[in-house]
């Protein structure tokens, strides 16, 4: 049974909101992060949660659309290539209503070796990376939620100070809530209290 206290956090001045475990922290206390983030992390885990607004890809199809970003995620990153896991459907996001179209959201996970910050290649973790994409078309918006879990942690990363070298110890075995688990609550949580935010679109 986890033992994660989980609340309801604002997000984008609380126009947003989403429910996940107390220990991920908001880096925004901590540093500098765009206005069209907010980003959390366990430092003693190295996991992290991010929430991103993106303008709409209208070139790219609903269905494919999660597994877009996440290879767009693994170049910008400098992964060495991205293994896709699992990929999604197209699922309709109940809670997002907006005018009578209703948002669509696809889901895919995927293995990549990424390193910390300026970090070079020698330092790549193995990452296993959960993204869903909220299509918020009436807006103009893609909503991307990404949820990042070590796997293995190399001895020459920062990560490996904090967290361990080796193999990372699963949440469960630690009483935490897998991020597996973290990420689907992250997204079914997902709620828009402030369409505003979308600027004119939303209007």
């Amino acid at each position: 049974m986890s033992q994660d206290f989980l609340l309801e956090r604002p997000l984008f001045g609380g126009a947003i909101t989403s429910t996940f475990p107390q220990r991920l922290q908001d880096v925004s206390d901590i540093r500098q992060v765009p206005d069209h983030q907010e980003v959390f992390v366990d430092p003693a885990r190295d996991e992290s949660l991010m929430f991103e607004l993106l303008d709409f890809k209208h070139a790219v199809a609903d269905s494919e659309s999660a597994n877009w970003f996440l290879q767009d995620l693994a170049t910008e990153q400098d992964a060495e290539g991205c293994a896709l896991l699992e990929q999604s459907g197209v699922i309709e996001a109940p809670g997002l209503p907006f005018g009578n179209i209703p948002a669509v959201f696809t889901t895919a996970v995927g293995q990549m070796a990424i390193s910390k910050g300026r970090q070079g290649r020698e330092a790549q973790n193995i990452l296993r990376v959960y993204l869903a994409n909220l299509r918020l078309r009436l807006v103009g918006t893609d909503v991307l939620v990404i949820a990042y879990e070590p796997t293995v942690i190399n001895p020459l990363s920062e990560s490996a100070s904090t967290v361990g070298a080796g193999l990372a110890v699963p949440a469960a075995q630690c009483g935490l809530m897998p991020v597996s688990e973290v990420f689907k609550l992250a997204v079914s949580s997902f709620k828009v209290n402030d369409w505003s935010l979308f600027g004119d679109a939303a209007s």
